[in-house]
């Protein structure tokens, strides 16, 4: 019976829910085909602009056959600099883990003369100067960039004597991440973000509406009178809100996919879809949802405490503004702090989890841990609901 009295209380959300096609297009439809246009239409912008590092460590560049006349140019760059022969089977190691801040520049040997000589107007090649980085690392990217630009100017005061990571020959690859990486990285930064914030709006569009907005209507107290407890009506409302809102958080992350290839292809990037395995794609669910039951249960028992829906978005304004400072976390701290204690945060463990799966960084205890945390202390606003749904003071506004 009282099985038969929750999914009673699902069916019935479920038949507002569906039934009002505004709700579903505001709700699921419209977060995922607003991130698709927004981002598509940024994609041009987004590529001209270079990372920025954003920790104090200045990135460090080594420099072999470094020449007399350029040596003053970069000593006056915010790096750091290291002359002289360097091998160069360390330097690609030290340039494919994206962990690595540095950046490599080969001169060819006597560049001096070799530009002095060169002859712009004959058949021969030019000096090539070979600058190496790995852009997933932000101070490798800075690296080059500063390179690039004080390389570039000193070019063009020598009338174009010499040339700058020539790609004539298949081989001419300067970049040592891959495109896996670099979308990793984007996605890590940006997806967690976005996937918070738009399942906190799937939750407000739809648990305001159905306690706040019963309460208004005086439904609630039809409900109330019926032969069920107040756990199932309360976990009914949970579960069935939580699909909703999980539905939001889908959209919104298949608009993020489909509008990437826009985003990153013009810039010479392959985009990857097989970037991620099966699991990683299993424990992003696990996390979105038992983030969505968190969301939902906090937000169900705001909206409780609320008269009507109108003072149930007013209450839930705090919320959405700790859904914005956790959500822009990943992009604003240089380092994640590792601690697995840090896990059991509510909402900030669910952005650093998904963070942590997107740049591939993920340990299994700490997910684990996140995910647990985050039923257990739905569990307990589901007993909090409970116990709001049960007071006749808090339900009827006396």
């Amino acid at each position: 019976m009282r099985k038969s009295n929750m999914m009673t209380i699902i069916r019935k959300e479920f038949a507002r829910f569906f039934g009002d096609r505004s709700m579903v297009f505001t709700a699921v439809i419209m977060p995922g085909l607003l991130i698709y246009l927004i981002y598509s239409l940024m994609g041009d912008s987004m590529r001209e602009q270079s990372f920025t590092v954003s920790s104090d460590e200045q990135p460090t560049v080594y420099a072999e056959n470094l020449p007399a006349s350029v040596a003053p140019l970069l000593d006056s760059l915010p790096l750091t600099l290291i002359a002289g022969d360097c091998d160069e089977e360390e330097m690609f190691r030290l340039l494919d883990d994206k962990e690595n801040p540095v950046a490599y520049v080969h001169f060819p040997s006597g560049f001096d003369s070799l530009t002095a000589c060169y002859d712009p107007s004959g058949a021969e090649s030019a000096p090539n100067v070979r600058i190496y980085y790995n852009s997933a690392n932000d101070g490798s990217m800075q690296a080059y960039t500063m390179l690039s630009a004080t390389l570039q100017a000193y070019e063009e005061s020598l009338c174009n004597r010499f040339d700058i990571n020539r790609t004539d020959t298949p081989d001419a690859v300067y970049d040592c991440t891959d495109s896996g990486e670099m979308l990793a990285t984007i996605l890590s930064r940006l997806v967690p973000m976005l996937l918070i914030m738009l399942m906190f709006s799937g939750c407000m569009a739809v648990a305001p509406a159905s306690i706040a907005g019963e309460k208004e209507r005086g439904t609630i107290a039809t409900l109330l009178v019926t032969p069920m407890r107040r756990s199932e009506l309360a976990m009914g409302k949970i579960i069935s809100l939580s699909c909703f809102a999980l539905l939001s958080g889908v959209s919104s992350f298949l608009g993020i996919m489909f509008s990437l290839p826009k985003m990153l292809n013009p810039g010479g990037m392959d985009v990857q879809f097989n970037l991620y395995s099966p699991a990683d794609l299993i424990l992003l669910l696990l996390v979105l949802l038992s983030t969505v039951l968190l969301l939902i249960s906090v937000v169900a028992n705001l909206s409780a405490l609320a008269r009507d829906v109108k003072q149930a978005s007013t209450i839930n304004i705090p919320l959405s503004l700790l859904m914005i400072v956790v959500g822009m976390l990943p992009m604003m701290l240089a380092d994640t702090p590792d601690s697995i204690a840090l896990s059991l945060i509510p909402f900030y463990n669910s952005v650093m989890a998904m963070t942590a799966i997107l740049s591939h960084e993920a340990t299994l205890a700490a997910l684990l841990l996140t995910v647990g945390a985050n039923l257990l202390y739905s569990v307990g606003g589901a007993w909090v609901l409970t116990r709001l749904i049960s007071s006749e003071r808090v339900m009827f506004n006396k």
